[in-house]
Order: structure tokens, then C-alpha cells, then sequence
């Protein structure tokens, strides 16, 4: 390990009881909880079932409204612009269907946008009339900003941009972009499932005003929990597709008031034990630090990339010169469903990545379906061995 990268890995592996059964290379699916994030939500669990749901909620309360305040350290905003949803997709279709959309208005994305919101520009754009516009990018993927700037008009808006894809270890220039909707005022949406917890993000930096995120990616949270970030100067022109108690106060019989806040974005019922344990795999992270954690995982992607290009058959998607944890690629003449089911006998947890996710960059490129590798601050060097040693002889094979 490079010794600017200051993470105390013994204690790191000793937190990950997960290491102990497998080697887990799918961290951009779902990472390994760290022992006191599995721990904090069988607490809370333990409590429901001793004294009741409400009731545990109830004696809680301080230590779940702690939860918002981490995610505002995380993410640098304020408390009051988080709101903590069942899923990432939930927190941002929340947000996103909430945009005044009229008829004449233009969406731009990026080419490796993820089918998931993609497929909700293609709603609003045949429900409002509205057009889904693509970014062009060079053959590494990387985002044309002058083009960007060149198909800006009054018509613009939206700009929707997926930070890290879900099919490569590319990392869209999204602070770059954010100047760019700043400079004409246009709403800057980020989808940060894949970067939030593997880099830095800073809201105000990138100045966007909707960002959501996951935990159970390279944050290292539970499954069924995220949070979605919108700014307060813009929450009051977004009206949640769908609102109840919590979301709206009903003042008399034809009135209701929305919240003030970006819980208007949020439902009553939740997973408060998921909630939590987000709290607490966020409170991890910032522990260790995100430039810490960003450093070891670009040593270990690197390291994983390097060793993959010295076997003949293996083709990396994407060589773009800003990459992150995520390792996809192909071996020639081999089905990738079939490879990783082998790798996963094997003992290594890895997954595929189909066309279907990405279809723009997949259709450019000639994608077929990926093995997707990630790798975590958690990883080390002899299990990548152990796996790119798999890779070899299943090419081999």
C-alpha cells in the first residue's frame, strides 16, 4: 500500500467479517457491511421486537435524526436538504418526476447514462412532449463539455448525468458540468449510486441540485435504503409525485400544505433499522475518509487493470484517463454469464453487466454482456491475485 494512503487496514479487515467466507469483488452491486453497521441495525431490531416498532422509533428518535446530519457531513449540504427514501431509484424518480416539465423542454444526458433513468426521460418525454438529447463523448467516453455548452438553449431543462456508470469505471466530469447548468441556470441532476462512497462529493462543488445515492454500494450500507440531496433554494418549485402525511399536513377538507424541507420528498413508513445502519456505514466512511478511501481504491482498480491487460484474451471496456473502482471487460470467446458462474464457484463474487443497462454506450461501442468487477478499500492484493488467476485459466481453458 502506498504509504500516503493512511488506513489502518488490520483493523479494517478484522471489521469485515464478509472476508472470512469469500472474496467479494462486486462491491459496485452490494459491499460488505462493516461489523458495527450489521451491528446497529440487529440492535434495532432486537428493540422493535422487545418493546415495539413505534416504541423503538420513539426511544431512537435522536439517534435517527442523527442519521440526516451525517449525510449533510457526507455530502456537505444541510440537514434540512436530505431526505432518507427506500432506494436510491425512489429518491431519485422523487425528485425528478417532481420537475415542472412543459411542452418544447430538452433533457440532456450522458451517452452511459443508466437504463433506469433513461427510461423515465422516455416517459416524461412522451407524457409532456418534452426531448431526450445525448452528450456526445469521445471513444473513451469521455463528455464533450464544448459540445454541452454549444446545445445549450432557453429550452433546456434539465441536464441529467449519472456520475460513475454502471458498466465501467468511468467518472463523468460532473463538477464541470455543474459550472456549465450554473452559468445558464439550468436544474443539474446527479445520479451518485456508484461514486457515493468511493470518492468525495461535495454538492457545492459539483453544483447540482438533486443528487441521490445508495447505501448499499461503496458506502457499505444495508440493502433497501438511500437518500436523495435537493437544494433548498429549489425544493419549493418541486412538487413530489406522490405525498402523504409526512410529505404534506391536511389543513381543512380541500387544502393541504407541503413540507418546507426535502422530507416533502420522503413517506411516513421506512425501514428504520436500514436507516441506521446508513447512518452508521456513512459515520464509517467519514471516519476514514473519503480521499483515503478514494486513494485505496484507485491503487487496487489500477493494480486489477494491470494485470487483466497482460492476458491476451481480455478486453477492458473503457481506458478513459479519469476511472474509479469498477473493472469491466470481456474474454474472447467465452460467455461472460458462464465465466461468472465459474469465478463464483470459485469463491469470488463478481456479476455481469448487460447491454441492456447502458444501451447508448453499449450500442456505440458494440458492447457485449461485461464481467463487472469493483474493488473496495476492504480488498487486497492476493485476492485480486486469486482472481485475475481464475481469469487466466478460464482463458485459457
Amino acid at each position: 500500500m502506498s504509504p500516503n494512503i493512511k488506513i489502518d487496514l488490520e483493523r479494517i479487515f478484522a471489521d469485515t467479517p464478509g472476508k472470512e467466507s469469500c472474496i467479494h469483488l462486486n462491491n459496485c452491486g452490494s459491499s460488505l457491511m462493516p461489523q458495527s453497521v450489521l451491528q446497529s441495525q440487529i440492535d434495532h431490531l432486537e428493540l422493535e421486537a422487545a418493546i415495539g416498532g413505534y416504541e423503538a422509533a420513539n426511544k431512537k428518535y435522536d439517534a435517527i435524526e442523527a442519521v440526516y446530519d451525517s449525510v449533510a457531513r457526507l455530502i456537505n449540504c444541510h440537514r434540512d436538504e436530505v431526505a432518507v427514501v427506500e432506494n436510491a431509484t425512489v429518491g431519485w424518480a422523487m425528485a425528478f418526476y417532481a420537475i415542472p416539465f412543459q411542452a418544447g423542454d430538452r433533457i440532456l444526458t450522458v451517452e452511459a447514462e443508466y437504463a433506469s433513468n433513461y427510461v423515465a426521460y422516455l416517459q416524461i418525454a412522451k407524457e409532456k412532449d418534452v426531448s431526450v438529447e445525448v452528450i456526445p463523448s469521445d471513444e473513451n467516453g469521455v463528455v464533450s463539455l464544448e459540445t454541452l455548452e454549444e446545445m445549450i438553449d432557453e429550452r433546456v431543462r434539465v441536464i441529467s448525468v449519472t456520475h460513475v456508470p454502471t458498466n465501467s469505471g468511468l467518472v463523468n466530469p460532473v463538477e464541470e458540468i455543474g459550472k456549465i447548468a450554473r452559468k445558464h441556470g439550468i436544474l443539474y441532476v446527479v445520479d451518485a449510486c456508484q461514486s457515493a462512497g468511493q470518492m468525495s462529493l461535495d454538492v457545492e462543488k459539483i453544483q447540482c441540485d438533486v443528487l441521490s445515492a445508495t447505501a448499499r454500494k461503496f458506502l457499505r450500507g444495508p440493502r433497501g435504503v438511500g437518500f436523495v440531496y435537493v437544494r433548498s433554494s429549489v425544493i419549493e418549485h418541486l412538487h413530489p409525485p406522490m405525498i402523504d402525511l409526512l410529505s404534506a399536513t391536511w389543513v381543512s377538507e380541500n387544502e393541504y400544505v407541503l413540507r418546507s424541507d426535502a422530507r416533502r420528498f420522503e413517506n411516513w413508513e421506512n425501514n428504520y433499522a436500514a436507516k441506521l445502519g446508513m447512518g452508521a456505514c456513512i459515520n464509517y466512511a467519514l471516519e476514514i475518509g473519503l480521499d483515503n478511501i478514494q486513494a485505496r481504491i484507485d491503487e487496487l482498480a489500477n493494480y486489477l487493470r494491470d494485470n487483466l491487460q497482460t492476458i491476451d484474451a481480455v478486453k477492458l471496456h473503457t481506458l478513459c484517463p479519469t476511472q474509479c473502482g469498477i473493472v469491466t471487460f470481456s474474454i474472447a470467446g467465452k460467455d461472460s454469464v458462464d465465466a461468472v458462474q465459474t469465478i463464483l464457484e470459485q469463491g469470488v463474487n463478481v456479476s455481469t453487466s448487460s447491454p441492456s443497462s447502458t444501451l447508448l454506450d453499449a450500442t456505440k461501442n458494440n458492447l457485449p454482456v461485461l464481467i463487472r468487477s469493483s474493488v473496495h478499500y476492504y480488498n487486497d492484493h492476493q485476492e485480486i491475485d486469486r482472481f485475475v488467476s481464475i481469469i487466466q485459466d478460464i482463458a485459457n481453458g
